[in-house]
């Protein structure tokens, strides 16, 4: 027997479907704050500011002198779990120092 050829636009019954881009959030942002305290040299925290934050000297020095004279000051923004480990390397390199500088984190 002969087969009956069938058009090949027969054959195609799929839907056309356009790709989108999933929709991805940014995560939350974190600061990472300075409190001030009556008892740890201004030069310790300017080396906190630039060793754990990259800062430089001018930067952590005016840094410092919002901490000073403000009560508090933003070290940086980041997200939660580099902020987290920011506050928790800060705050252990004052106590291994004798300094009783708290670092803590806000919501940006």
């Amino acid at each position: 027997m002969a087969r009956k050829q069938i058009p090949a636009q027969e054959h195609e019954h799929g839907v056309m479907v356009e790709t989108s881009k999933p929709e991805v959030t940014r995560p939350p942002l974190f600061q990472v704050v300075l409190l001030n305290d009556d008892f740890t040299p201004m030069d310790f925290v300017v080396e906190v500011l630039q060793v754990f934050f990259a800062l430089n000297r001018e930067k952590a020095t005016q840094v410092m002198l919002h901490v000073h004279t403000r009560g508090k000051g933003v070290c940086g923004v980041y997200t939660r779990e580099v902020a987290e480990s920011k506050v928790t390397q800060v705050n252990e390199f004052s106590r291994l120092h004798q300094h009783p500088l708290l670092c803590s984190m806000e919501k940006a």
